[in-house]
């Protein structure tokens, strides 16, 4: 199998500074580079590339171990016969005179200059420092993390660089694209286990992309070996090792990281002295390592080490090293897994028992173990029922960890199982996970229609809880609350199914108008649950609740605390929601920069998982944000990723509308607003979604019936909200219907009802931590005085909301604050002194290209009116087209 590309990928950064140290040759004198980095981060190529593209002589040599003891053997390669003196500096002079015949800059590389010899070392730094005219660049490249390496070397080479570049290992999406390269498709978690398993090192990276038999990579979970030149090296190095140290060595590679240096000791049957002598030879060797945690603990040199170890142990000798570790450790879980790797063929009693603990995992909620547990008792099973059964629980239990690119490694085989109630659910809940409703609704009906509640109530249970989450992303709390009902009376309170669907009940109760029963019951499960992972969903469940009723501070605390999946295996589904819901908090409560950081971290999480059903949810953070701080293609790159799945679920599609709407009101496009929450007044989501008030789309879409002067419809539409709002919504919903009242009635002339309306929005949101719907109401109220003419006023309010818009980085709505205060006659506006404040906002948003409609909308003033001032505008300045007023206004610079 041969590369596609000769790309270096991820390598673009040190190639560009590379050149530009190059070019600062020329502009500050010669220059003495070294690239560090551990073995095989792929220094060499990177060099060779560098090389390759030098307009200029390029001079060779590479440092070797045996020769770092023969003075000037770097120099000789360099410039064989051209020194022949003892001292550094005269052989600096030497090497100089030798290279003032060159033309150009000169290129130096030294290759491996970790094993160069200390003479040549000194020499090309006497020359960089003495002969800077020279136009000499000095490369080095060096490796990191050797023992091997003299000390004294590695010290000299960073004394005597002017600049030292690290190269970095691979991240997993670079591991990816080096295995795209090779004509390899690797999920996410299967590029993150190969890039863990080299360290991210490109050169071993290639090595078993090409060594390893393609159909590996297919798998959720491979095994991977050490590739065969790192084997080879292994073997040597073992061969050079007291029969003790050999012995170490290969009990710890069956032990795994972080094992107990007795215990180690314990299984290689080394006694007290001997164990010392032992750890020393083989931490000499390169083959261990000493950790600092806790007891002497002590692991493989790396992945790749360890693998090499147990491959030339051989599979009969390890399978008994591992047996007999079995009986040295105590954890439970670990002396299974020692068991597991012990076993080549079918062993029922260890099968059992691995399903055993793996369904106590479950129960706590530690998904990501209990589907290695029941993976392994699978294999182990020799009963196809049962191991059909254990398999299909893997499966589940990898979506419920978040793991949706494993689970779907695994469909095929599921699906050719026999078709029973749970693998229908299981098939189900993956289909939820990624965004495909009609699928999983059909997976779920069929089966609760195969399942017999009376016989098998837990996987009655299990269905139920899967309805609850599909019932949850439909946006219809009715079937939500009636599934979970069923859930916890088939499974019990305190069992998995009943826990999980608890968690999600609260949702549903508060979408129905049920608030302070939802709350109650949060309150309750929260004292009842408070520890594991199963304290993870009730957070994230609490936390949801909360931010649907504005308690943002409390909302945020919760959220925080279910992001982490530190809960003894906690789920990372359960913590991609909490972030998506945790940046949506952040972002209320003003906090953009911290939000727009969680979007990023949550979105590495969401490529890495496959969970594509978050993504609506967190880009629509994302892009709001974006779009008021004037950063349009960040804005667009976010709603392409939200356009890149299909939106089959409501929720999906609610947050893409949003998306949209967002994105067209801070373009101050009314008619953009309108086009994209079409749906949502179109009501094709249940009415009960908006009993609590927790999407707000209401307000966009009469603010933008309003700009568009559709008065008869903005009070329908608003009058049809009213009459539902109640206690039960939250005092930012109410405070945002009641801006765009106030909006509507000071567009219909009736000031003093519409003054009324803008006040008891402020009211609303007075105490409330949401500075950027403060703003929001302020600029329309700003906007309406000023409309009525009464600018002192709305100078205040419009003052006001600049403030908060500036705090919050609003950079598009701070311009349109500025826009309106010089319209209003605020003295500091920048334009011809001809014009009044009107005039100067026409006419700068028409030298921007808007058309009269968009500049009507961003006024709040009617097509009419822009055409009149527009005309008195060409007549004052003597133009007679749009064009000529955009050049005017670019040659006065604004």
């Amino acid at each position: 199998m041969t590369e596609r590309s000769s790309t270096l990928i991820g390598r673009d950064t040190v190639l560009a500074e590379l050149r530009d140290q190059a070019r600062r040759v020329g502009e500050h004198g010669s220059r003495f580079l070294l690239l560090t980095g551990v073995s095989g981060c792929g220094r060499t190529a990177l060099v060779e590339r560098f090389a390759a593209h030098h307009d200029g002589p390029v001079l060779r040599a590479v440092g070797a171990s045996w020769e770092t003891t023969r003075d000037y053997g770097i120099i000789d390669q360099l410039a064989p016969g051209a020194v022949d003196v003892s001292d550094p500096v005269a052989a600096a002079e030497r090497f100089a005179r030798h290279l003032a015949g060159l033309a150009g800059t000169v290129l130096v590389v030294v290759d491996d200059a970790h094993w160069a010899d200390e003479a040549s070392l000194q020499t090309l730094a006497s020359t960089v420092r003495h002969h800077p005219r020279l136009r000499l660049l000095v490369v080095a490249t060096a490796v990191e993390g050797d023992t091997r390496v003299p000390a004294g070397i590695g010290a000299l080479l960073r004394r005597i660089a002017t600049v030292e570049i690290p190269v970095e290992p691979l991240t997993a999406a670079e591991v990816a694209a080096v295995a795209a390269s090779f004509g390899i498709v690797l999920s996410p978690p299967v590029a993150d286990t190969l890039c863990r398993h080299t360290g991210g090192r490109v050169r071993y990276v290639r090595e078993l992309l090409r060594e390893v038999p393609r159909r590996t990579w297919s798998r959720f979970d491979p095994v991977l070996p050490a590739p065969a030149a790192v084997s080879a090296r292994v073997r040597d190095l073992l061969a050079d090792c007291s029969d003790a140290a050999r012995r170490f060595v290969g009990a710890v590679a069956v032990l795994g990281p972080a094992a107990a240096v007795r215990e180690a000791a314990a299984l290689a049957e080394l006694g007290d002295e001997e164990v010392l002598d032992a750890v020393d030879e083989a931490c000499t060797a390169g083959l261990v390592v000493l950790t600092a945690h806790g007891p002497a603990e002590i692991s493989p040199a790396d992945s790749l080490v360890r693998a090499a170890v147990l491959e030339i142990m051989g599979p009969a000798a390890a399978a008994r090293a591992y047996r007999r570790a079995a009986d040295l450790v105590d954890d439970r879980v670990r002396r299974l897994r020692l068991l597991v790797a012990a076993s080549f063929a079918p062993d029922q009693e260890l099968a059992d028992r691995l399903d055993a603990v793996a369904a106590e995992r479950a129960a706590e909620g530690a998904w990501a173990e209990a589907a290695s547990l029941f993976t392994d008792a699978s294999r182990l099973t020799e009963d196809r029922l049962l191991r059909e059964r254990r398999l299909t629980r893997a499966v589940d239990a990898l979506i419920g960890s978040g793991d949706a690119f494993g689970a779907a490694a695994l469909v095929p085989e599921v699906e050719s199982l026999r078709e029973t109630p749970l693998r229908n659910a299981v098939l189900g809940y993956l289909a939820i996970v990624r965004g495909r409703a009609a699928e999983a609704e059909a997976r779920l009906d069929r089966a609760w229609e195969l399942v017999n509640v009376d016989r098998d109530p837990d996987v009655a249970a299990l269905i139920c809880q899967r309805h609850v989450l599909h019932a949850l992303v439909r946006c219809r709390p009715d079937e939500l609350v009636a599934w979970a009902d069923r859930a916890v009376t088939l499974a019990g309170p305190d069992a998995p199914a009943g826990i999980e669907a608890a968690a999600i009940r609260g949702l549903g109760l508060a979408a129905r108008g049920r608030v302070e029963q939802a709350k109650a019951a949060y309150a309750t499960l929260a004292d009842r649950v408070r520890h594991g992972a199963q304290a993870q969903r009730v957070l994230m469940g609490r936390g949801w609740l909360d931010l649907t009723l504005d308690q943002v501070d409390d909302a945020r605390a919760a959220l925080e605390t279910a992001v982490p999946t530190t809960f003894s295996g906690g789920s990372t589904r359960i913590s991609l929601w909490a972030r998506a819901w945790l940046a949506r908090a952040q972002f209320l409560a003003g906090e953009w920069d911290d939000s727009l950081r969680t979007v990023a971290e949550a979105a590495t999480l969401l490529d890495r998982t496959g969970i594509v059903l978050a993504g609506p949810l967190l880009h629509w953070t994302g892009a709001t944000i974006h779009a008021l701080r004037g950063q349009w293609r960040q804005a667009e790159r976010q709603l392409r990723r939200i356009d890149a799945v299909p939106q089959e679920y409501e929720l999906m599609r609610l947050c893409a509308c949003l998306a949209r709407a967002q994105i067209a009101e801070a373009r101050a496009d009314a008619a953009g607003v309108l086009r994209a929450l079409r749906p949502l007044a179109q009501g094709w989501i249940t009415t009960h979604l908006d009993d609590t008030g927790s999407w707000p789309w209401a307000d966009l879409y009469a603010h933008a019936l309003v700009q568009q002067n559709r008065y008869t419809e903005a009070d329908e539409f608003l009058t049809r909200r009213e009459n539902r709002v109640g206690l039960r919504h939250s005092r930012s919903e109410r405070a945002r219907l009641a801006a765009a009242r106030g909006r509507l009635l000071g567009a219909q002339g009736d000031l003093d009802r519409a003054i009324n309306a803008f006040d008891r929005a402020l009211t609303l949101l007075a105490d409330l931590p949401l500075r950027y719907d403060q703003a929001r109401v302020n600029f329309a109220y700003g906007q309406t005085l000023r409309r009525a003419g009464k600018r002192r006023d709305a100078d205040v309010a419009l003052s006001t909301a600049r403030e908060l818009f500036a705090g919050l980085g609003a950079a598009t709505y701070v311009s349109r604050c500025d826009r309106e205060l010089k319209a209003g006659g605020q003295p500091g506006a920048r334009a011809d002194t001809e014009l009044t404040p009107q005039e100067q906002a026409v006419s700068q948003l028409v030298a921007r290209g808007l058309s009269n409609r968009e500049v009507a909308a961003e006024l709040y003033v009617s097509t009419k009116t822009v055409q009149y001032h527009l005309t008195r505008i060409y007549a004052k300045l003597g133009i007679r087209s749009r064009a000529e007023l955009a050049a005017l206004w670019g040659r006065a610079g604004l």
